[in-house]
């Protein structure tokens, strides 16, 4: 089975402009993410109520290696200031270029 197939995506749901929950796939698209971060489109649970993180877990000592899961490069975005929602929005490739080499 292909990785990813559409019963294992991760997704979540969104309220834009207009009031209007929607479902996106995990990670948006780079042109929602940054519409989330103007705010101009939020998180939201499926029936429209503020989503809440789960707790983060312990930030790591330093930079994980560019091998390393997306979780782990979120977290280490986190850790340096970036917002959850933002950081888990963005690229793997994009959090390593803006969070650190790793290696």
């Amino acid at each position: 089975m292909p990785e990813n197939s559409a019963d294992e995506r991760d997704y979540g749901y969104f309220r834009g402009e207009g009031g209007t929950v929607f479902r996106l796939d995990l990670p948006v698209h780079e042109t929602i993410a940054e519409r989330i971060a103007k705010k101009e489109i939020h998180r939201v649970n499926e029936d429209g109520t503020p989503f809440v993180e789960a707790e983060p877990e312990a930030a790591p000592a330093s930079a994980p290696p560019s091998s390393a899961p997306k979780a782990a490069w979120v977290a280490w975005a986190v850790s340096q200031g970036a917002d959850q929602a933002t950081a888990e929005a963005m690229t793997k490739l994009n959090l390593i270029g803006e969070y650190g080499g790793g290696e």
